[in-house]
């Protein structure tokens, strides 16, 4: 079930593997620097307070991701149309919605379950569990394409990325909210998950630009076609141009030209 609703078809492949890698490091370095430490440190993990950060990071991505796409876009005006990206922007809106709905559902009924309790716990825990993991599933396979923005612009999905993490972090910084950890390991706590996101996002928009010729500024329609991970940086690769060869057998003789089949000069090879 997660992997059919939060890797559709029209997700681009990944044009490089050293940028598939870089994706994954940044996902688990988030996951490390925002959850690992806590839990390390202060030797527990407090599902309510995870729960919280769910609805929280829900909410950050529902008025976040529009408005980053929407400087983009207003970047991009310059050079293209928003008309060109209308396919993949609504494709990615429908996918962001419904992981943060799935997430909602999930905190919900989890609250639900715990309020109630009794024989109810039982059913609603199950269904809520169920949820929790497709969710995570889902976090882990859309935080390399950022909700299928990838689709969009191959360096939204960092963009993105870096903002969340940094937009997740001000609040605590702005009220001085170190979760109970001393000065020193509350800033790392704190500041972990944006600096390290953000640092593995530059690097891989860097590695775009180096060697795909894709810039952030630049509008998706101006893009240079990428070619699949399985042709290295270097080699040309031209699409499919269609059939080569008409139907039937390739190896079969052209027909004659015209008047080929006549000799003037006689019968024999030597006019004889």
């Amino acid at each position: 079930m997660a992997k059919a609703l939060f890797h559709p078809a029209w997700i681009p492949e990944p044009v490089d593997p050293s940028v598939e890698r870089l994706k994954r490091v940044r996902v688990v370095a988030g996951a490390v620097a925002a959850f690992g430490v806590y839990t390390f440190v202060q030797h527990k993990f407090d599902t309510t307070e995870i729960l919280g950060n769910i609805l929280t990071a829900a909410v950050v991505l529902l008025f976040i991701t529009p408005l980053t796409v929407g400087v983009m876009l207003f970047v991009w005006r310059r050079t293209g149309t928003v008309r060109q990206l209308r396919g993949p922007l609504l494709s990615s809106l429908k996918l962001l919605l419904l992981f943060i709905g799935t997430a909602v559902v999930a905190v919900l009924l989890m609250q639900l379950a715990t309020a109630v309790g009794g024989a109810a716990l039982v059913p609603l825990g199950f269904v809520a569990l169920y949820l929790i993991a497709v969710v995570a599933y889902g976090a882990v396979t859309l935080s390399g394409n950022y909700f299928g923005s990838g689709a969009v612009h191959r360096c939204l999905p960092p963009l993105l990325a870096s903002v969340t993490t940094w937009l997740m972090a001000i609040p605590d910084l702005v009220t001085g909210d170190l979760h109970g950890l001393s000065l020193r390991m509350g800033v790392v706590f704190i500041l972990g998950a944006p600096v390290t996101v953000t640092a593995i996002a530059v690097l891989e928009m860097n590695r775009l630009r180096r060697h795909y010729g894709i810039r952030l500024r630049a509008h998706p329609a101006t893009l240079p076609v990428l070619r699949p991970a399985a042709y290295p940086p270097g080699t040309p690769y031209l699409p499919p141009q269609g059939t080569p060869f008409p139907p039937g057998n390739p190896y079969a003789p052209y027909p004659p030209a015209p008047g080929a089949g006549h000799n003037p000069y006689g019968r024999g090879p030597y006019g004889s």
